[in-house]
This record gives C-alpha cells, structure tokens and sequence, in this order.
C-alpha cells in the first residue's frame, strides 16, 4: 500500500509538487547567479514563472477536459485530471507573454536563460512524476516483471511508468546541468524538446491510464511529442543562426561548442 499521506498530514503528490517548484527556483537562482545573470531579471523570471506555473495548472486541466470531451461528447465538457504537456504548453505561452510585455526593462534577454529553463523544467517534472507515483495516476499496463507495482484498488500489478519517466527525467536534468555548467552548451532547450518528446512518445506505448486519442490511434501526448521533436529540431537550426548572427555583430564570444557545431 502506497502511503497517501505523511506523517498523516502531507498529501504525498503535493508535497512532491511542492518539492519540484522549489527545486526548479533553486536551480534558477544558483545557476543563473553563477552565471553572472542581471539579478533583477532572475527576480522576473522567479515572479512571471509563479504566473505561469499556475495558469499552466489550470492549461493542464483545460487540455484534459478537452481531451475527454473529444472521446466522450455525450458526457458533456467538464473537468477531471491534468496533463502535463498541456500544462506545458499553457506554461511557456504565459512566460512568454509576460517577458514580451517587460522585456524592455532589463539588459538581460531570454537567450541569457534559454539553455537554463528546461534544468528547471526537468527537476519540476522529476519530482511532479514521483508525486504521481504516490497518486497511483499516470500507470502502466499490466505486467508480471519482477518491476510490476499493485496499486490501490488493483488486482494485479502494473509498469510503475512514473518512476520510468521520473529516472528519465532525472537523468536528463543532470546531462542538462553538466552541459550548461561545465561546457556553456547553449542548445539544452531544443535538446530537451527532441529527447523528451521521442522517450513520451514511446512511454505512451506502455502507459495504461486511458486519456482518450487525438489522430487516428494517436493519443494527445504522442501527438504533442511529435509536434516537440519538430520544434526541437528547427529551434537548434534558429538558435544556432542568432548565435552567429550575435557573434558577427560583436556580441558575446562563442563557445567552443558553437564553433564546433558551424564548422
């Protein structure tokens, strides 16, 4: 029996948001202080991604209903669940219309925290998987490995592809941490894009909680996932333009990275 709460105070899957929002400001402030980012404007990015971690709570819940309204109309348009490419998806249109609106107030650009944002993003995620985990949410079909876990409620055991997707995650924020800290990579977010979108894109073939389908046999996460990989890859095209461009016109010198990848 997973524990739902802690120490019979504490919801486990929201103490695991909790934690993973906490994690994601902290990697903000350390590593953007390390990395000599305007001060003032990691206050912005901490005060704007509060806005758009909450308007990505109610995306998230937006894009379920949605979801559900597509597979069953007759049962009306109503609210129940979350996704978290849908809240993704909510997320980044309102971070990004609140830089637009103050971006003009601070020396810093949104290219100074591009390769910083999917660290944060990872960890957040990361712990949110643990969280669903101890929600018995977000399970995989039912299997006799030795890695199967009885939920609440079940019969028999499942694929805990919480905890696949969380190592995934982990994994991937600490390549993200080495690449921005030690190599100056500048490319993590289309790196990102593409490496998450491939591995949801497959996990969806072992997941089992039922969130309806988009395309023919397509669910929506799968669909999001292909949409991530395009992007991911056309990002690193344009990233990889404006840095040049940059450099042409005398801004910040280029990584050994950056060179390596034009050459």
């Amino acid at each position: 029996m997973l524990p739902g709460k802690i120490f019979g105070l504490f919801y486990m899957y929201g103490l695991m948001i909790a934690v993973g929002i906490i994690a994601c400001f902290v990697v903000l402030f350390l590593c953007g202080k390390k990395k000599k980012i305007q001060p003032s404007f990691l206050d912005f990015c901490f005060y704007n991604a509060v806005i758009a971690i909450a308007l990505g709570f109610g995306s998230a819940a937006l894009f379920q209903a949605t979801y559900n309204y597509i597979e069953n109309p007759e049962k009306g348009f109503s609210f129940g669940g979350i996704t978290f490419i849908g809240g993704l998806i909510g997320g980044v249109v309102s971070f990004l219309l609140g830089y637009l609106i103050f971006r003009k107030r601070f020396q810093s650009k949104l290219l100074d925290i591009l390769s910083l944002a999917p660290c944060c993003i990872l960890i957040a995620h990361a712990f949110g998987r643990v969280g669903c985990f101890f929600a018995g949410c977000c399970y995989g079909r039912p299997t006799d490995s030795i890695l199967g876990i009885t939920f609440p409620g079940m019969s028999h055991p499942v694929h805990p592809t919480q905890l696949y997707e969380a190592v995934f995650l982990f994994l991937t924020f600490a390549v993200c941490m080495v690449l921005y800290l030690k190599k100056d990579f500048k490319y993590n977010l289309p790196l990102y894009l593409v490496v998450y979108g491939i591995f949801r894109f497959f996990i969806e073939f072992v997941r089992d909680d039922k969130r309806g389908e988009l395309v023919g046999a397509v669910t929506p996460s799968q669909f999001w996932s292909i949409l991530m990989v395009v992007i991911g890859v056309a990002l690193f095209f344009y990233l990889r333009y404006v840095y040049k461009k940059r450099a042409q016109n005398g801004d910040p010198v280029q990584t050994k990275e950056e060179k390596e990848i034009e050459a």
